[in-house]
């Protein structure tokens, strides 16, 4: 009998929460604790007051894993809501990088020549270096981090992944 592995899904879950001390902590705390991986972790305010939170969390496991944490999640006190964008359907996700890269010669053509096709933007240059800001999805900012390791990758500095659901409507 051939036993199949589980099927490990990446996700994206949406999780509105009170903005108040410990919540992030007690989120890290349950999927530490279950041993659930978090691949990324974006927070910020999203209310004039500073009163809710969006937390986005990157995470992957197989259906019944996803379903678990989802579940354990929305029992926690200040959290509003919970929602897999992935299960959800179509949604918007981008990543933000700073790459640094140095060099001089042709390494240093290469890289800005890379950096046009990616859309990535000098934001900062001196006469042996290049701090590129690049927009994109996870699988772009890859690649685009990949190519920079053949012409003098220096040091990255990446924000997580956030995301939104995508229509008129709010989730």
């Amino acid at each position: 009998m051939h036993i199949h592995p589980e099927l490990h899904e990446r996700h994206t879950l949406s999780v509105t929460v009170d903005n108040e001390a410990g919540i992030l902590a007690r989120i890290a705390g349950m999927f530490s604790a279950r041993g659930y991986n978090i691949e990324s972790l974006t927070v910020a305010d999203v209310t004039e007051d500073e009163s809710v939170s969006r937390i986005t969390i990157v995470t992957s496991g197989a259906p019944a894993n996803i379903e678990q944490i989802i579940a354990q999640l929305d029992r926690l006190v200040p959290v509003h809501k919970v929602n897999d964008l992935t299960a959800l359907g179509p949604h918007v996700e981008r990543e933000l990088a700073l790459v640094k890269v140095a060099g001089a010669g042709d390494h240093r053509i290469e890289a800005l020549r890379l950096a046009d096709v990616y859309r990535a933007r000098v934001v900062d240059a001196t006469t042996g270096s290049f701090v590129f800001e690049v927009t994109g999805s996870s699988e772009k900012l890859d690649t685009f981090i990949g190519l920079m390791r053949e012409v003098g990758l220096v040091e990255v500095a990446r924000t997580g992944v956030v995301a939104i659901a995508r229509g008129r409507e709010a989730v």
